[in-house]
């Protein structure tokens, strides 16, 4: 399995608690269909340290790397990322794990 880690820094006018789970909500609506997404979670930081750092936690877990890859080059993705979350972000960072659960 492939887990995708995103961490996003807002804008400061975008930082709020409101603003956080607006993209949280969005990216759960909008990622969970796109074809090879088995799985999407999205959430807030829950401590202060943890906000001093990033606002908010999106991870998608995909079958194989070819399914991640295939997923970023999705319109619904694009959309996603190029239309809603650059305009309200500062910082993205993205990385892929290869994972197990037990």
């Amino acid at each position: 399995m492939i887990e995708r880690v995103v961490l996003v820094k807002l804008r400061p006018e975008h930082a709020t608690a409101e603003e956080r789970d607006a993209v949280a909500r969005r990216a759960l609506e909008t990622l969970r269909p796109i074809p090879g997404v088995l799985a999407v979670m999205a959430g807030q930081p829950a401590d202060a340290a943890s906000e001093k750092s990033w606002d908010v936690l999106i991870a998608i877990r995909f079958a194989s790397l070819a399914d991640a890859e295939a997923y970023g080059a999705h319109p619904d993705h694009r959309r996603f990322v190029d239309e809603f979350v650059a305009p309200r972000c500062d910082v993205r960072k993205v990385w892929n794990f290869v994972v197990e659960t037990r």
